[in-house]
């Protein structure tokens, strides 16, 4: 890679924005929502990799003309938090790994052809193309220092990021790495209303089960009681014959010293 000089005869300015829409149209912003929100779900708990959205990376120091906002890219070996732009010289000289353009009409040849070159140049390793409106996905890798294309893309997994992409009829189907697919907000909302709806249903057959079993335990105190009431019950009886018994044996002891002999 040739190394440009830095300017330095005045102040350098790197803007936050270049101007353009983060996305032409609905479709195209809803693919760039769903793949960057859930990579960030992916690596949530991984403090060294950045996911971002529509962000301008700059990777030449001096040189805010060198510049692209991939519609998100993946760094791995970064921290998390909030940046106005991806200055790769504060970035530990990091450039992002994994970059996604999601096409819209308004794209040209020139312009993604553009892109690679950037990409490629600049030390991104996967770079994946994805066409909402021909339901076609592209994508390069690095290999021998340079981007190729992959060239069956159908269950590929992505190295970095180990996700898998599946194309159906009409659609792209992206899954994390534990084999769940790549959900929208809503559908996240609605999976995570069903597992409250289910851990709540879970929490009541807990609770149904635990008053059973105090009803059982309850019982079996019952139980426990009358059966040591019968048994008292019993013991007394069995005093009340002994006693009646030796009163007997006493009556008939008095009955033979006055010379009566019982019948």
């Amino acid at each position: 890679m040739t190394t440009l000089p830095i300017r330095t005869d005045k102040k350098i300015i790197y803007p936050d924005s270049d101007g353009q829409p983060m996305a032409d149209n609905t479709q195209q912003f809803r693919w760039i929502v769903l793949i960057k929100e859930n990579l960030e779900l992916i690596f949530a708990d991984a403090a060294d990799v950045f996911v971002a959205g529509d962000l301008l990376w700059y990777p030449v120091e001096g040189h805010p003309e060198i510049r692209v906002a991939p519609d998100v890219l993946v760094a791995f070996g970064r921290a998390k938090g909030d940046r106005g732009s991806y200055q790769q010289w504060r970035e530990n000289n990091i450039a992002p790994q994994v970059v996604f353009e999601i096409l819209s009409p308004g794209n040209r040849l020139k312009e993604m052809t553009k892109k690679l070159q950037f990409y490629d140049r600049y030390g991104v390793e996967e770079y994946y193309i994805y066409d909402p409106e021909t339901n076609e996905l592209n994508g390069l890798y690095k290999k021998d220092n340079r981007l190729n294309v992959i060239e069956d893309i159908e269950d590929w997994v992505s190295p970095r990021l180990q996700i898998r992409f599946k194309i159906s009829e009409d659609s792209l189907d992206i899954y994390r790495p534990d084999g769940q697919k790549f959900l929208t907000t809503l559908e996240l909302n609605q999976y995570a209303e069903q597992e409250r709806q289910r851990a709540e249903q879970e929490s009541q057959r807990a609770e149904q089960e635990s008053q059973r079993a105090e009803q059982e335990r309850q019982r079996a105190e019952q139980e426990s009681q009358r059966a040591e009431q019968e048994s008292q019950r019993a013991d007394q009886e069995s005093q009340r014959a002994d006693q009646e018994y030796e009163r007997a044996e006493r009556l008939l002891a008095q009955l033979r010293a006055m010379g009566i002999q019982p019948a």
